[in-house]
């Protein structure tokens, strides 16, 4: 829809004013505030258009006007300028960001801690399913004659354990020779790699009681199919109680209980297109009922040119967008750099 260069300049004031204090925004604010030469009876006006057009609502009749959802769209895509830190927030960022981790959970949560340290929203790191990575090392530890603890690394840092009940007691020295072989044998395939032919010839390197291999090697492969789940990681969950919108306990309840299912969590941020840098998803954009008044930012970050998972903000649609769009893009590079530097040994360039 386009809009006339005043009615555009009107709207920018708006939803940034919003933004800033949260109290509907009157012409006589913007008269006063900006400078657009114009006069309050033409603002006016204009916000009664930009209101009948759907940019604008009017939650009281002798209220200003907030964005609507289409406002905030309109703005995001046309008119938000790029917020630019300053130098002494890229150092601090720089400096938090160069985290000596060597598994990928851990430096996912501790980025997704960052950027809610950051933005003062909460974030959303989700990691894929390991199905399609690499297998790095795989190890079995034996525990007592009935248990061990199955270890597994892929290339992309994914550290996964379990815990293997056995039905029938087996020596910590068949445990680390069939471990070994299972480490030869399988590193450097993805999990969907792992078919018969690769179990047969496990089999006869070990040349053990077949039914006995054949039944742990079934539990191991059943164990290795429970680990290939994606993993959602939260970040300042409680910032939500710094927004005035959530001051009523039913709206601030209702989002973190959606917050705090997992499985539609990760359902939300695998829509991510994987071609876009950045998505934005607006109010009534967002597919659940208990976001609806929230928006949602995202982005990927990546190893080499392989998509690892996908960060993001979930915020009132009253958010910084600006601010949270240059924060997204800077951890998605440096995380994206660390990852790489840390994984694979690889220098800063």
């Amino acid at each position: 829809m386009e809009l006339g260069e005043r009615k555009k300049r009107i709207l920018q004031a708006i939803v940034d004013d919003y933004i800033g204090t949260a109290e509907p925004v009157g012409s006589r604010t913007i008269a006063k505030k900006h400078e657009l030469g114009l006069s309050s009876a033409t603002i006016r006006n204009e916000m009664a258009d930009l209101e009948e057009m759907g940019f604008l609502q009017q939650p009281h009749a002798s209220s200003g006007r907030i964005p609507s959802d289409l406002g905030y769209r309109f703005y995001v895509d046309q008119l938000m300028r790029r917020y630019e830190f300053s130098v002494e927030e890229m150092s601090r960022m720089r400096q938090i960001m160069e985290l000596q981790i060597q598994e990928l959970d851990r430096l996912i949560l501790q980025a997704s801690e960052f950027i809610s340290k950051v933005t003062q929203y909460t974030t959303v790191a989700v990691t894929p399913k390991i199905s399609k990575s690499a297998i790095k090392h795989l190890q079995l530890i034996p525990v007592d004659l009935y248990n061990i603890l199955l270890i597994f690394i892929t290339h992309a840092g994914i550290v996964r354990n379990k815990s293997i009940r056995l039905k029938q007691p087996v020596s910590a020295e068949f445990i680390q020779k069939l471990s070994a072989v299972l480490d030869d044998k399988l590193g450097g395939l993805t999990i969907e790699e792992i078919n018969l032919p690769k179990i047969q010839e496990i089999q006869r390197e070990m040349k053990y009681n077949e039914e006995l291999l054949i039944s742990i090697l079934n539990i191991i492969a059943d164990s290795i199919s429970d680990i290939d789940k994606a993993e959602v990681y939260l970040g300042g969950a409680t910032n939500i109680f710094n927004f005035p919108e959530y001051n009523q306990i039913d709206k601030a309840k209702e989002l973190l209980g959606f917050l705090e299912e997992r499985r539609k969590l990760y359902e939300l941020f695998s829509s991510h297109n994987k071609d876009n840098k950045i998505t934005i998803m607006i109010g009534r954009e967002n597919q659940f009922e208990e976001i609806k008044n929230c928006s949602v930012v995202m982005t990927n970050y990546y190893l080499g040119d392989e998509v690892v998972g996908t960060i993001g903000i979930i915020g009132p649609t009253r958010m910084d967008y600006a601010k949270i769009v240059s924060s997204l893009e800077f951890l998605s590079k440096n995380l994206s750099r660390i990852i790489l530097k840390t994984l694979r040994g690889t220098d800063d360039s």
